[in-house]
């Protein structure tokens, strides 16, 4: 087969790899790509978000599959120019990615549907929502703009001034143009984290690997928010038995409402849950892989993903055993100085070799091009530096390693991604053995703690 993956990241970077190991598979192709992902699949410059341009490369190409990665192609409608020329594909319909497209769609779809999510008000003038938050008097709020924003449209305000602030950039100042011209505003849930990305043919739900990814900027969860500073799977506060209550409270509950809604799910379905006191409860829903958990999730991965992705397209799920390798998955992203903010670009990249990769991990490129046979930065994330062990702590170990040996100028990452997983899996932090927030529920010996 000669497939063609759309998107130009870390995300496309891992999803190239996962599909180069297929027997099936005898030419890659992306759009457009990156200089890492140059080194295993033929790149062209076309836009990920220029569909008749993506529709005439797929047809010059004469591909068996597009896999459509980002968001904004998705909601955009690119799946069904493809699938209206012939072509089989891989991610939801425009119709579909509107769970993503729309914060505003997705929180009205949880409500009408019962699925577990924080309380929250849609706002399309400031004044009232202003007046909204000053009357609700409660921080930390969150203030989200409806449509897409490169994962940075979401404010976690601490105070009626940074609230005030950040509805006035949005509505006002369309800080993120149309996508923030309505925002939601709502309560702020507390509880560990946990993405989960889930296969979907629109009636079988297929969750991956649970992973926990790390947004702010600095250690510690200080600083700005980023599009994600590292992840590591499996997430160890996602337990069997959360697992199967977001199975039947959150996973098919959704699937059946999107059927419901005449918008049918197809493609790769990501749940960002927050594990409350009260429970799971749905932060968001992405349309496609997320990044950088993907980086973490298909290095796991076992079965062929060209089989998966046949078998979404053809509806036949079901038929399909998807397994995943023992042990953990950790992945620690190097940036540019400056990001999330402004950086500079074309500083070149030392320790890589020819294929731009490092030894001991797997280097997935994410803002790289590559000139004169040199690797430069092009991007605020500009590489995911990935590593397999059978424990979580080998495979942090190796992938820190593995970030020792490269370097570029004004390169910074996180030192402590997975520090607070390691916690859950020692027992030193007591979120992960329950949803209980009441501490008088443990009792504490010798910096292990034990439910009473």
């Amino acid at each position: 087969m000669k497939i063609l993956v759309v998107g130009g990241g870390g995300r496309e970077h891992a999803m190239i790899a996962k599909l180069a190991q297929s027997p099936k598979v005898e030419k890659l192709y992306c759009t457009p790509g990156n200089g890492g992902i140059s080194a295993m699949a033929e790149c062209f410059d076309v836009s990920a978000t220029d569909i008749d341009g993506v529709v005439a490369l797929a047809k010059k190409l004469a591909v068996d599959l597009v896999a459509v990665a980002p968001d904004d192609p998705l909601v955009l409608g690119m799946v069904d120019a493809l699938q209206a020329e012939g072509f089989k594909t891989f991610g939801p319909k425009k119709a579909a990615a509107i769970i993503e497209g729309s914060k505003v769609f997705s929180k009205e779809l949880m409500k009408k549907y019962n699925i577990p999510t924080a309380g929250y008000e849609v706002f399309s003038d400031s004044e009232s929502a202003i007046a909204y938050v000053k009357q609700q008097n409660s921080y930390p709020t969150v203030i989200k703009a409806d449509g897409l924003a490169l994962g940075k449209g979401v404010i976690l305000a601490q105070n009626e001034a940074e609230a005030v602030e950040a509805i006035k950039d949005m509505i006002d100042g369309k800080k993120f143009g149309e996508s923030s011209a309505t925002v939601v505003i709502e309560e702020f849930l507390t509880g560990p984290e946990v993405s989960v990305l889930s296969f979907t043919d629109g009636k079988t739900v297929v969750p991956m690997l649970s992973s926990m990814d790390h947004k702010r900027a600095l250690d510690n969860d200080e600083g700005l928010n980023t599009g994600g500073m590292g992840t590591v799977a499996p997430n160890p506060y996602y337990t069997e038995d959360i697992a199967k209550q977001c199975m039947e409270k959150i996973f098919l509950p959704t699937i059946n409402a999107m059927n419901a809604e005449g918008r049918t799910f197809e493609g790769c379905l990501y749940f960002g849950l927050m594990l409350t006191p009260k429970g799971p409860k749905v932060i968001e829903y992405n349309c496609r892989f997320g990044d950088p958990e993907t980086q973490v999730v298909l290095p796991m991965l076992k079965t062929d993903l060209v089989d998966i992705m046949e078998a979404i397209y053809d509806h036949r799920l079901s038929e399909l055993n998807v397994e995943w390798a023992e042990g953990s998955c950790a992945c620690v992203i190097m940036a540019s100085g400056g990001y999330p903010l402004s950086y500079p670009k074309g500083i070149e990249i030392k320790g890589l070799d020819d294929k731009g990769q490092a030894e001991g991990v797997q280097v997935f490129h994410a803002g790289t091009k590559l000139s004169d046979g040199k690797f430069l930065t092009s991007g605020g994330r500009v590489l995911g530096v990935t590593a397999k062990a059978l424990t979580l702590k080998a495979a942090l170990e190796k992938a820190y390693a593995g970030v020792d040996k490269i370097s570029f100028e004004g390169a910074h990452f996180r030192k402590d991604i997975g520090q607070r997983a390691l916690k859950a899996i020692d027992n030193t932090d007591p979120l992960h053995l329950g949803y209980k927030d009441d501490m008088e529920d443990y009792i504490e010996e010798n910096g292990v703690y034990l439910r009473q």
